[in-house]
């Protein structure tokens, strides 16, 4: 993973509501899900080794249990490349936690120590292949060399086994993460926007870190090839974005048409040309209604999204003579 992107994810991770829909939203376990997330605290994630070198660690979080502060950690370890030694450097992170937590006097009353949740975050395009548990990066071995082994497991966390439906289903800010990560369309990313806006609106503070981290993110994907001025409010990144949608329009009208003729098929350039057009009006409708009536409300960005080209011509035609959202997209915009 790039420096910058570990960097923006580990910005985003350092706020406990993060932490807690990562939780809630991606790790199937009830006895997680009924813990206290209120609880929650940052855990100082920095350890040198035995030998004096120094390790970095990333996000590490403990989160109180019963009445007691019964310490479970959740180590977190962001990738977006395949790692065939992932299980082995879990394995280091967790003793290097471990240890440290035994210097400072951290350990359990009974002097055991405290479970460790160790979760690989990743949004790759490969399909991850490597092994989640150290155990099997070791051939087997006769006799009683087999028995001591080492284990340890981390939990996979793969962004992309997940569909759009999928992740719009969830009332999640890690969902709405990942699809930012992976837009269907530009369009996606103003119904996002919007969603974020309406879930923040008391959360200044989440709503700036969104905002810088969704700029960051916009720009350094390729496919959109844009360049937006530093701003820390989502209700004005949301304007400016509008001002780039038809940008966005013809990128993607123009991408459409030239994997058609990679392709070598008339289909497949018919088809490029289709959706093409039909992302650049529906943008085109977005800015055209940003321009007329200000912020649009996400359930009218949700309608845009999933409208027929057919659809999205008769409300552009609307625009320019109606006097409310309302005239044009009835009781569908509450």
């Amino acid at each position: 993973m790039s420096n910058d992107h570990d960097s923006g994810y580990k910005f985003l991770f350092s706020t406990p509501e993060l932490v807690r829909d990562l939780i809630i939203g991606f790790v199937p376990d009830e006895w997680l899900h009924s813990l206290d997330y209120s609880t929650l605290e940052r855990v100082p994630g920095s350890y040198v080794s035995e030998d004096f070198r120094y390790r970095a660690d990333d996000i590490v979080w403990r989160v109180r249990v019963g009445g007691e502060w019964v310490y479970l950690y959740l180590l977190l370890e962001f990738q977006s490349r395949v790692d065939r030694y992932m299980a082995l450097r879990m394995m280091v992170y967790v003793g290097l936690l471990y240890q440290d937590l035994i210097k400072r006097g951290e350990a359990l009353a009974d002097g055991r120590l405290p479970p460790v949740l160790p979760i690989v975050l990743y949004n790759g395009s490969q399909r991850w292949t490597a092994s989640n548990d150290v155990f099997e990066l070791i051939p087997p071995v006769p006799g009683l060399v087999e028995q001591f082994k080492p284990r340890l497991k981390y939990l996979l966390i793969d962004e992309n086994a997940y569909t759009d439906g999928e992740l719009a289903s969830l009332n999640n800010l890690v969902a709405a993460v990942f699809r930012i990560e992976h837009p269907a369309s530009p369009a996606a990313i103003g119904v996002l926007l919007a969603l974020l806006d309406e879930w923040l609106v008391d959360r200044p503070d989440l709503r700036r870190m969104f905002a810088l981290w969704i700029r960051a993110t916009l720009m350094r994907k390729a496919e959109y090839r844009i360049v937006l001025p530093r701003m820390d409010d989502l209700q004005e990144l949301n304007v400016m974005l509008a001002e780039r949608l038809e940008e966005w329009a013809h990128a993607y009208k123009a991408e459409g048409i030239a994997e058609g003729k990679a392709a070598g098929k008339v289909e497949g350039k018919a088809e490029g040309k289709a959706e093409g057009k039909a992302e650049g009006e529906a943008l085109a409708l977005q800015k055209l209604l940003q321009k007329r009536f200000g912020t649009v409300p996400s359930p009218v960005l949700a309608m845009i999204s999933v409208a027929s080209l057919d659809q999205v011509d008769l409300w552009l035609d609307q625009v320019l003579d109606a006097a409310s959202l309302e005239e044009i997209f009835g009781a569908g915009r509450s």
